[in-house]
């Protein structure tokens, strides 16, 4: 899918509440998305007042029924979003897909259009039957691993990991990974300010067992350059290491300028682009659950000058280091927060 179908804006998030959804795992992203709406609102200087519309959707706009016998109030029918979220879900899959043979066209419309599709455990099961993960890289929560494989041998299921991304398709094991993709799309749309702001109101003592790993990259390996991927692999293994591009081009066989042009023709950013974002992913996770200073954040992902480090990180996200790690502890969040103080 070409960058260019991408959505620019948020204007629409639809989550899937059928029959014997989790109400717990559809209302979470509600209320991720709603908190974004008015944050992003009130950044804006526009008050508490939503910036984009966050809905509960069913396939034919009646109320549904959660897996706890909660009925939930619908929005409307499947239609016109952004951001896809399908929830986990209690029951069989092969009764759902019967009972709701338009969810898998629609996301494969939706996906087709650029919409953002997000599964979160067994919810990412509609992603699959619907042919999109395809080749691609997917997860989902452990106790679905074996039933997954068997179902979708065509999908690249990783049980090592907590979320993946590929194409604008995202999965999560559950909840908590599924905060941390939150996060990281209100920050793709919001901003770091408001995504920080969020997470600060929200993520009240979450601890995860694992690390959230640098979200954003899937979608920048869905190319058939066989050497262009193993150096995207050895690079997201060894960014924190001192190694010279030229080094790299000599050992797969390619001129330095041959490397660059592929490199650049495969992932759409240049080689130090891409290593830099790397790098600043790492680093904004780490100051958003660790104390460490930035100094010793900077020597972590490779930078020796503090300082340099700094002045990278602010082109990136147009916040400092310190900045971006107050967030959290801020009563509120204005405009003036994306300067330095």
């Amino acid at each position: 899918m070409s960058l260019q179908n991408t959505p620019q804006t948020l204007t629409s998030v639809h989550i899937l509440a059928i029959d014997s959804v989790f109400a717990s795992t559809a209302l979470l992203a509600r209320d991720f998305f709603h908190m974004a709406s008015l944050r992003y609102g009130k950044h804006q200087g526009l008050g508490l007042v939503p910036t984009f519309d966050i809905c509960l959707v069913s396939p034919d706009g009646n109320p549904s029924n959660s897996f706890s016998n909660l009925q939930l109030p619908i929005d409307g029918d499947l239609g016109v979003a952004d951001l896809i979220i399908l929830p986990a879900f209690s029951g069989d899959f092969d009764a759902l897909l019967a009972t709701y043979p338009q969810v898998t066209a629609w996301l494969g419309e939706r996906h087709r259009a650029g919409s953002i599709i997000c599964g979160e455990a067994n919810g990412v099961f509609w992603m699959a039957a619907a042919g999109l993960l395809d080749g691609k890289e997917a997860t989902t929560y452990q106790r679905y691993f074996r039933e997954f494989a068997v179902r979708f041998p065509k999908v690249q299921l990783n049980q090592d990991k907590h979320l993946t991304d590929a194409d604008n398709l995202y999965c999560v094991a559950g909840p908590t990974s599924g905060c941390d993709l939150y996060i990281y799309l209100i920050e793709r749309f919001c901003g770091a300010s408001v995504a920080q702001a969020v997470a600060r109101d929200i993520l009240h003592e979450v601890q995860r067992s694992y690390s959230p790993g640098r979200i954003g990259f899937g979608g920048q390996k869905m190319h058939q350059d066989a050497a262009i991927l193993q150096i995207q692999q050895w690079l997201e293994e060894h960014f924190t290491e001192k190694f010279r591009f030229e080094d790299m081009a000599r050992e797969h066989g390619m001129s330095i300028r041959n490397f660059m042009r592929r490199f650049q023709a495969a992932t759409g950013d240049k080689p130090l682009h891409y290593l830099q974002r790397l790098r600043i992913e790492t680093a904004k996770n780490l100051l958003s659950v660790t104390r460490k200073s930035i100094k010793t954040i900077s020597y972590e992902v490779g930078y020796d000058d503090a300082s340099f480090f700094a002045r990278l990180f602010r082109q990136h996200t147009d916040l400092s280091p310190n900045n971006y790690r107050r967030q959290f502890q801020q009563q509120d969040v204005t405009p003036a927060d994306r300067r330095d103080s």
